[in-house]
């Protein structure tokens, strides 16, 4: 989900292959894509006033336009699987390649370059803008929290327990990034030096997935279970 330049919420409908409006009065707006079998995954607003989302399935980046006009945008890789997508400070569109095990980037021509992860099968998953004008982003399957560069420059930082299988990340004002370890039950920081803290959910098993940092300066996470925990008050530790 994504707050459009139209002022309303933008998100992705994966199984309907369609993009939903939703405005702050509670009107909600369906637009199908090209094919259903698409898999719109994540979506974020762009340089150009855009709307830019990953396209999980058919392995595309895609580009909705203020009157639905709709673009696609092959990944050079097959069988990439695209996921996360976030605005960088480059005036381009940065994702992650959760099966070609690279970080992405397309600028609003269309144009990608792909940078290959040093870590094999890390499988990069959530990914965000810090505030040091580099991408942060997770490695699902090695453990790991990387930081790419507009560059290309990558570093990975493993976290104390490799199969804590982080999932999404978010940045924050202070200069780090919260994290959820989805296998490990716990919801992770790391400040900008790459040091790590951790602290863990008190419902067991409670599988955390989305994390936001809201207007409280607390961290909020979404959890499997059906419920949402918050973390207060945000702090490096």
């Amino acid at each position: 989900m994504t707050a459009g330049p139209d002022q309303a919420l933008w998100l992705t409908l994966v199984h309907a292959g369609r993009i939903a409006r939703l405005t702050v009065g509670g009107e909600v707006a369906t637009y199908p894509l090209d094919t259903a079998e698409c898999g719109p995954t994540i979506i974020t607003s762009g340089p150009d006033d855009a709307l830019w989302f990953t396209r999980f399935r058919d392995h595309r980046i895609g580009r909705m336009t203020s009157d639905r006009t709709t673009d696609t945008f092959r990944t050079p890789t097959p069988d990439s699987g695209p996921f996360g997508i976030v605005a960088g400070p480059d005036d381009a569109l940065w994702f992650t390649l959760n099966q070609a095990n690279a970080i992405g980037r397309i600028d609003v021509d269309g144009n990608i370059v792909v940078h290959s992860l040093p870590t094999p099968a890390a499988g990069p998953v959530g990914i965000t803008r810090g505030t040091d004008d580099a991408l942060w982003f997770v490695e699902i399957g090695a453990g790991q929290i990387g930081r790419i560069s507009v560059h290309g420059r990558i570093d990975e930082f493993a976290l104390p327990d490799r199969s804590a299988r982080p999932h999404a990340i978010v940045a924050d004002p202070d200069g780090g990034c919260w994290f959820t370890e989805w296998g490990a039950n716990r919801i992770g920081y790391i400040d900008s030096n790459g040091a790590i803290t951790e602290y863990d959910l008190p419902t067991q098993s409670s599988e955390p997935h989305g994390i936001a940092v809201g207007p409280d300066g607390a961290v909020w996470v979404a959890l499997e279970i059906g419920r949402v925990a918050r973390l207060a008050p945000v702090s490096t530790c």
